[in-house]
């Protein structure tokens, strides 16, 4: 299938390459139309030539406007946070059962050979649903009524790097596009003076963040994430002192000559236009990213329940807020990734310090989007690369006592967006192994995250390779139970 990118790109090349066909090729990025529209407010294109057809979507009614994910990166142990297993605290330090050891994959660093571990954590009961939810995120577990909790997700992959790539671009190579630069390009994005796909990194100690997470494989380059710095904001986005809106106007006209020569020299460039639609993009930052990234407009009750007083949670909230910010700008989709989730040892306190810097913050973002009517048209997920096996790694001292990395069954969470809240979708054995119920691959979870969207997964499709590539690659299903 031809998509309108596809169409576009090719009657441009048709074409001479003047200033002008230069310029429109380049506002293909960063947010696509509303950059387009932009450049035709200011009288660099007209009406006539802005590319509005080129969002692909939506191909249904929508259910969410904006993505949140709260990606998790190390791989929180689902026993210990969101998936209790009683029988687990009653056989500490036994040999896991025959009866649930012969249905474990025969992957690498499964633990079956190892001792079971019971959680450090009480679980109690939350909300009208009455879902059993870790002390960890007390917090967060007051909003369960509006979340919906995937107890079965499983993959093959026990290593980071890979299994980071699989649940954010769905291919452990890392070199497909994210769901982001995917939803971007079928979408495009709300906002005229922002990015429509931003990424924020906190804590970032252990496993190193996987650029593929927030690029854009095969698209074009201008749909790639554009990661941020969740205090500062967008590097380079003050005007300089003594800088006038038309000198910056004069130097950016200059810079476009330039890069406009370079591609008559080397002909079409995805990178090379997509630099000359961020500087644009840039111009426009100058003005309006300062004031979303400044919290101190925000009032005294939004800081404290986001926690920004706070020093364990301080990062993680500034991000948070301003995920919500961004959202109320248009922004279609965030991704604020937590890093140090990887507990081979010393669970307890590794959990512990992992929980206080997120659980305060994803509740409070949670709170906050409802209260302002945003919670229903904002999809927000959480969850990591896997989960940990219910057995012990490291020390056998109690509290130095860890978890591996267990892909074969995990949890990860949707809120808002469309979701019906307060139910548990999927299950895993008596240990927290393997899914014995409902069984649900980073390939399904990304159908739905699209399908919210209004984006089907079949028809978002891009020609790499003289083939008709989708965003799950080998296709997903739909959790069609997710949705109210």
């Amino acid at each position: 299938m031809k998509n309108d990118v596809d169409h576009f790109a090719g009657s441009m090349l048709k074409q001479p390459l003047t200033r002008r066909s230069i310029l429109q090729q380049g506002t293909l990025g960063f947010g696509s139309v509303a950059l387009a529209t932009m450049l035709a407010d200011d009288g660099l294109l007209s009406a006539a030539e802005s590319p509005q057809t080129l969002p692909v979507g939506p191909h249904l009614p929508a259910r969410a406007k904006n993505i949140i994910f709260l990606y998790m990166s190390g791989g929180p142990g689902q026993t210990d946070t969101w998936d209790p297993k009683p029988l687990l605290q009653k056989l500490d330090e036994q040999p896991v059962p025959e009866s649930i050891s012969v249905n474990v994959p025969k992957i690498p660093r499964s633990g079956v050979n190892s001792k079971l571990m019971a959680s450090p954590f009480q679980f109690k009961k939350y909300g009208e649903s009455g879902i059993e939810v870790s002390e960890l995120f007390s917090e967060t577990a007051r909003c369960v009524d509006d979340i919906c909790v995937i107890r079965s997700m499983n993959h093959r992959i026990p290593v980071h790097g890979p299994g980071e790539c699989i649940a954010l671009t769905g291919s452990p190579i890392g070199d497909r596009p994210s769901m982001g630069a995917w939803m971007t390009y079928g979408l495009g994005s709300e906002s005229r003076n922002l990015p429509g796909f931003v990424v924020m990194l906190s804590n970032s100690k252990g496993p190193a963040p996987q650029r593929p997470g927030w690029g854009p494989g095969f698209l074009p380059s201008r749909y790639q994430g554009t990661l941020v710095d969740g205090k500062a904001g967008v590097p380079y986005t003050r005007m300089p002192k003594n800088y006038t809106r038309g000198k910056r106007r004069q130097q950016l006209e200059f810079i476009k000559w330039m890069n406009e020569k370079n591609l008559d020299k080397i002909g079409r460039d995805s990178e090379l236009e997509a630099r000359i639609a961020s500087y644009e993009l840039g111009y426009r930052m100058q003005s309006s990213a300062p004031e979303v990234f400044d919290l101190s407009v925000e009032s005294k009750e939004i800081r404290e329940l986001y926690g920004l007083d706070n020093k364990a949670c301080a990062e993680f909230g500034r991000q948070c807020l301003t995920a919500r910010r961004l959202i109320e700008k248009g922004v279609r989709c965030i991704q604020l990734r937590n890093g140090g989730w990887d507990a081979h040892g010393s669970l307890k306190s590794n959990h512990l310090a992992r929980a206080k810097a997120t659980d305060r913050p994803i509740a409070a973002l949670l709170k906050d989007l409802k209260q302002r009517g945003l919670l229903e048209e904002t999809l927000v997920v959480w969850g990591g690369e896997f989960g940990r096996t219910p057995t012990t790694e490291g020390s056998p001292a109690r509290e130095k006592r860890g978890r591996d990395h267990s892909p074969a069954g995990y949890t990860m969470w949707m809120a808002g967006g469309g979701v019906k809240g307060g139910q548990v979708i999927g299950a895993t054995d008596d240990l927290g192994y393997v899914p014995v119920e409902r069984p649900v691959s980073p390939s399904d979870l990304h159908a739905t995250m699209l399908h919210a969207l209004g984006l089907d997964q079949y028809k978002l499709t891009y020609k790499h390779n003289n083939r008709d590539e989708i965003p799950t690659n080998f296709g997903g299903e739909v959790i069609k139970e997710v949705f109210a």
